[in-house]
């Protein structure tokens, strides 16, 4: 997604190292070594295992040209120097979770199967989507779906849920979509998006700390980045959107700004991406240029 314009927007005339902050399962980072420079380097951040391990073998290639980390993007700087590396060229960021991962049932994130209840882009670490379904209160489990999903009938879900749970735990994703159909109104469940969407979002952001750890990257990100070097920020939903734009906007108004921005107003799919992919219906890239200090 955005294959074409990130290559634009990052890859330059002399070999440069590219920080790609969520490689998830190295799609960019593929196309980036592509187009780069003989002597471009990707490093490749990404929390889930399983991504790391499917690039370690789509990327092997490109030998040491590419760098793989586990790790979460808000230890960026950590990162980079655990492999000797100070400043970087370009970043990458590509917020959200990636198709295989929701394609997996086994994962948890997606209502369209049914699996265990999970939703961790880490499964070593951290509670589960269970827990936080299972283990909140009623007025918490309201504010997780009406704050990081936007979603109109928090409470009406939330009280369901809280019900749902007296006769046993809630434990997979099936149960969980059947619990939201049941709490909203009919004419909900036949709109444009499905009735589930705002919920499972919301909680995913909760299980996996996401929001939080956004503007920290992108000020990390600047800072490890060169003169004249770009961060390009993509993201799927109006809460990161939002974070990314006032983070950039901030960074370019500060005295001696660090950043100027590239893009005015969000790059968004063309129509041709989002008939082949309509994942990418909801995608912006927003991008942002390192000044000279």
């Amino acid at each position: 997604m955005f294959g074409k314009e990130v290559c634009e927007w990052l890859v330059s005339h002399q070999p440069i190292t590219i920080l790609d902050c969520t490689v998830g399962y190295g799609g960019h980072a593929e196309l980036l070594l592509e187009a780069g420079q003989p002597g471009t380097k990707v490093v490749g951040l990404d929390c889930d295992p399983e991504a790391i391990e499917f690039c370690r073998q789509r990327l092997s290639r490109f030998g040491d040209h590419i760098v793989l980390c586990q790790g979460n993007h808000r230890d960026l700087k950590r990162h980079l120097a655990d492999v000797g590396i100070s400043t970087v060229g370009g970043v990458l960021f590509d917020f959200g979770v990636s198709s295989p991962q929701l394609d997996n049932a086994a994962r948890g994130f997606s209502f369209l199967q049914n699996g265990p209840l999970d939703m961790r882009m880490d499964q070593s670490i951290g509670p589960t989507a269970t827990d936080v379904v299972n283990a909140s209160s009623e007025s918490m489990l309201a504010d997780i779906i009406y704050q990081f999903g936007e979603e109109r009938y928090a409470r009406r879900i939330a009280r369901a849920i809280v019900r749902e749970r007296q006769s046993g735990r809630i434990e997979t994703t099936g149960a969980l979509a059947t619990i939201i159909a049941r709490a909203v109104p009919a004419s909900y469940r036949h709109g444009r998006i499905h009735y589930a969407t705002r919920t499972f979002q919301a909680i995913r952001i909760a299980v996996n700390q996401e929001l939080e750890s956004i503007a920290p990257a992108l000020r990390d990100a600047t800072e490890v980045l060169s003169e004249g070097g770009r961060i390009c920020a993509i993201s799927f939903h109006s809460l990161e959107d939002r974070i990314v734009k006032h983070t950039f906007r901030s960074l370019s108004q500060e005295p001696h700004a660090q950043l100027s921005l590239c893009t005015k107003k969000p790059v968004i799919p063309s129509k041709e991406e989002c008939e082949v992919n309509p994942r990418s219906r909801s995608a912006k890239l927003r991008v942002a240029e390192r000044q000279p200090k």
